[in-house]
């Protein structure tokens, strides 16, 4: 055999073998578990690490958690495919959708036996404000401007009862819910608007309710379009099957305090939300 030929032959094997060996990698190399910033970065860590270990078990496949730098960032992330498995608040999710175009869907919470919640206008234990009109001359916190339950959707009822951001005495955005929370405690706001999970945590602090939002339609797990077929189906076989599991209820606890499940998402579920954002966006509140 002529050297030529031989020379010919190794690097044919040496770059089969290289193909082989990057291909494995990508084949292993750990699915980003993306996360909004609705609590601080290491408190979500801890709250969706169980998860992501979990799903590595179960689909052959590393899964590593990553929290997005704020709200539009993760809008963008996902929008743009560059995350593999995206925890999503509702209004976010819709915003996403608006701006990309739909993404499969995973799976969406399921809390209490219900797919929905709910957001809370709260106070102090001891505050004079007793109703949304009694906001007016007040200072009120809100979370991140894309947030659901600390934003959009008490914007709108606030809007419904005659008050805008122009009728308060101020207002400020505080990046997450329990921000919106610690300013209320201490007396830097008025009141403020949070979800319910965060209001139930916080409560015996010192905190009351003035009003509740209706159910808006659940958070939800999303992925990007180019994951392969199997992997999306698996994902979603993995979640659904979560409550029949013997640590299943100790993960999905950690991610909220009463979720019982998880369970299939419709982009029509979302179509009231829809509704809110667009008698919003008609005073020109669009974040």
């Amino acid at each position: 055999m002529s050297f030529r030929r031989v020379s010919i032959r190794l690097s044919l094997l040496l770059f089969l073998s290289f193909f082989c060996i990057v291909s494995a990698a990508n084949a292993q190399a750990p699915l980003t578990l993306r996360v909004h910033p609705y609590l601080a970065a290491s408190e979500l860590v801890k709250r969706f690490a169980p998860l992501a270990d979990y799903l590595s078990r179960e689909i052959g496949r590393p899964v590593v958690v990553s929290i997005s730098k704020n709200y539009r960032d993760h809008i963008d992330q996902i929008g743009r495919d560059k995350a593999d498995i995206a925890y999503m608040g509702p209004v976010p999710y819709v915003r996403m959708v608006e701006k990309y175009g739909k993404k499969p869907l995973l799976a969406r919470l399921e809390i209490n036996g219900a797919p929905t919640f709910r957001g809370v206008i709260i106070t102090a234990k001891n505050s004079s404000v007793r109703s949304l009109s009694d906001l007016k001359g007040k200072r009120f916190a809100f979370g991140d401007p894309n947030s659901t339950m600390s934003h959009i959707v008490p914007r709108f009822l606030m809007l419904q009862a005659g008050v805008t951001v122009k009728d308060l005495a101020g207002h400020a955005f505080l990046r997450n819910h329990s921000n919106v929370v610690l300013g209320v405690l201490i007396g830097d706001f008025d009141a403020g608007a949070v979800k319910d999970e965060v209001f139930y945590e916080y409560e015996q602090r010192g905190l009351r309710a003035v009003t509740w939002t209706p159910p808006i339609s659940e958070h939800l797990f999303v992925t990007r379009r180019t994951l392969p077929s199997k992997t999306i189906k698996a994902l979603r076989k993995t979640l659904y099957a979560l409550e029949h599991e013997k640590e299943g209820k100790a993960i999905m606890s950690k991610i909220e305090k009463n979720m019982t499940g998880m369970v299939p998402a419709r982009d029509e579920d979302y179509d009231n939300l829809r509704v809110i954002l667009k008698e919003l966006k008609r005073i020109g509140v669009n974040p």
